[in-house]
């Protein structure tokens, strides 16, 4: 038995989000049906980052077991060619038999795009939220400061997360803008259910002026998903890639 690992980039606009739900079509499922016709076995693989419906991936990472003998780094052009093309395997690498890409030390690094132009673009409509209202970028810039390290994300994370312990670390907390797109990329060991996308609703908020960036603090104190902003879209969410220590 061999354990293969995958790196995986998918556009999520036609799917309801990587992790197999009954009756939708999922990237985790489309994925598990096509290994299996490809190495003729019934495989399930194990994905990093079970993303949210509509969540694109440039970097996700996934691992299968199978007893076919096909090498390793030819595995993932085999199986582009029983995939559809909104979902491509970048590469396909043979691990250890105990590796598992949600138990092992990580950083997840997240982009979220806003086109902030009074009319929107039918070209980025896909990859990127459309705010037609003024974002002063430098105010959403300095707010983010406020929430690298590690702190308690419950405010930033829907009521709807189960896991009890919502401590997480932030590394890095970039906000760039570049003509008339914003970019708010994130660095983490680990993010919370609609975490990325409350952080990203929230620096818009401070962007127009209805949040301080130094209010940042009091939300993250105050412990409650109410005191922080929208969910944004998503839309304008990519997963960017997945680095292992």
């Amino acid at each position: 038995m061999r354990r293969i690992k995958l790196e995986i980039a998918y556009d999520g606009t036609n799917y309801h989000g990587w992790q197999i739900q009954p009756g939708m079509i999922t990237v985790e499922g489309v994925i598990n049906q096509a290994l299996s016709e490809l190495m003729q076995e019934n495989i399930t693989v194990i994905g990093a980052s079970r993303t949210d419906s509509g969540v694109h991936a440039k970097g996700n990472v996934a691992v299968f077991d199978t007893e076919s003998k096909i090498p390793a780094e030819k595995i993932c052009y085999a199986l582009n060619r029983y995939l559809p093309w909104d979902i491509r395997v970048q590469s396909s690498i043979e691990v250890p038999e105990d590796f598992h890409p949600r138990k092992v030390k990580s950083k997840k690094i997240y982009e979220y795009n806003i086109l902030n132009r009074k009319i929107s673009l039918p070209t980025k409509r896909l990859y990127s939220y459309f705010v037609y209202y003024d974002l002063n970028a430098d105010a959403m810039k300095q707010a983010a400061k406020f929430l690298i390290g590690r702190h308690d994300f419950k405010s930033f994370c829907s009521v709807k997360t189960q896991v009890m312990d919502t401590v997480r670390t932030i590394y890095n907390l970039d906000v760039e803008k570049d003509g008339y797109m914003i970019r708010i990329r994130i660095t983490g060991d680990g993010f919370l259910y609609n975490m990325v996308r409350i952080i990203a609703g929230t620096l818009i908020e401070v962007g127009r002026g209805a949040i301080a960036p130094e209010d940042i603090v009091k939300i993250l104190n105050g412990l409650d998903r109410e005191l922080a902003g929208p969910t944004a879209p998503a839309h304008g969410l990519t997963l960017l890639g997945i680095e292992y220590d």
